[in-house]
């Protein structure tokens, strides 16, 4: 049965909830879960392929190839982060064309100059927004399919206030975005102005511990929001898990206390794939 493409899911009028994967097992227990697409989130993939914060330092061609295996080990849209397009319109250009060949169906775009940072983090900079305008544009123009989108995400509400925010969305609008991501609102007001000043599908971002305010879906849809990223919640909730069992690994000298809590090593098994591995194997052996 052929899945829904992004496109088709943002017609609906719920709200789409995307939480984001940090790696390929994440991106397969989201989808595991129920979940109709993923989030590639910039920061979760940069912790978890580098060890290092999102701050610019993942390189294009490692984000490229995260994107492939992530497409590759879901059957649902992907929705990847792309920085600042990693350098100028022509850097944009390559950037669009690879991820769409690499499988997602839809790229983020932000207007920060290089390098860029997390945007609940301090520090930020902006480029002109007429220079961004400029590489929303060049961002739709290379893209082979209309059904890969082009998400437009403004940084100015902690910078220079929401009114420039709203501002830049609708010229990035105008520029052809497919949706528009005024990143960290920091009250429930700005909130509702990101949700409900632009005309395309507006996006919000759920960071537990950062800048905007943790609301529920229904109260983000209506505040005019058609799609809701969760980028570190599986990130954080691991990290727990883990520190969780290596401290009760380190004072019991056994980990027989935690089984319970564990997915079995069948689960595991299966939910990366060894069985198809196994049968595959079977068919061509001698």
């Amino acid at each position: 049965m052929r899945k829904a493409t992004l496109r088709e899911l943002l017609r609906r009028e719920q709200i789409l909830v995307v939480p984001a994967s940090f790696d390929m097992v994440s991106g397969k227990v989201i989808e595991q879960a129920g979940f109709e697409a993923v989030y590639l989130s910039g920061y979760g993939h940069t912790a978890s392929h580098l060890g290092l914060p999102d701050a610019g330092l993942i390189s294009f061609a490692e984000m490229v190839e995260r994107v492939h295996n992530l497409a590759r080990s879901v059957n649902i849209p992907v929705v990847a982060d792309g920085d600042t397009g990693f350098g100028n319109v022509i850097n944009v250009r390559r950037t669009v064309q690879e991820y769409e060949w690499a499988g997602a169906q839809a790229i983020q775009i932000e207007d920060q100059e290089i390098p860029k940072k997390c945007g609940h983090t301090p520090g930020k900079r902006l480029i002109d927004a007429k220079e961004m305008a400029l590489k929303v544009e060049a961002a739709v123009n290379s893209r082979q399919s209309d059904d890969f989108l082009i998400i437009a995400r403004t940084d100015a509400v902690t910078v220079t206030g929401i009114e420039d925010a709203i501002y830049r969305g609708q010229l990035y609008e105008k520029a052809g975005a497919d949706i528009i991501f005024v990143e960290s609102p920091t009250t429930l007001e700005e909130l509702k102005r990101a949700g409900g000043s632009f005309k395309v599908p507006t996006m919000a971002n759920m960071v537990e511990g950062g800048k905007t305010p943790l609301i529920s879906n229904q109260e983000l849809q209506s505040f005019g929001f058609k799609l809701v990223a969760y980028p570190i919640t599986l990130l954080l909730a691991s990290l727990t898990a883990m520190k969780r069992a290596l401290t009760v690994l380190k004072e019991k000298g056994t980990t027989k206390g935690l089984v319970e809590e564990m997915i079995s090593f069948k689960e595991l098994d299966e939910l990366i794939g060894f069985p198809e591995v196994r049968a595959w194997e079977a068919r061509y052996s001698l």
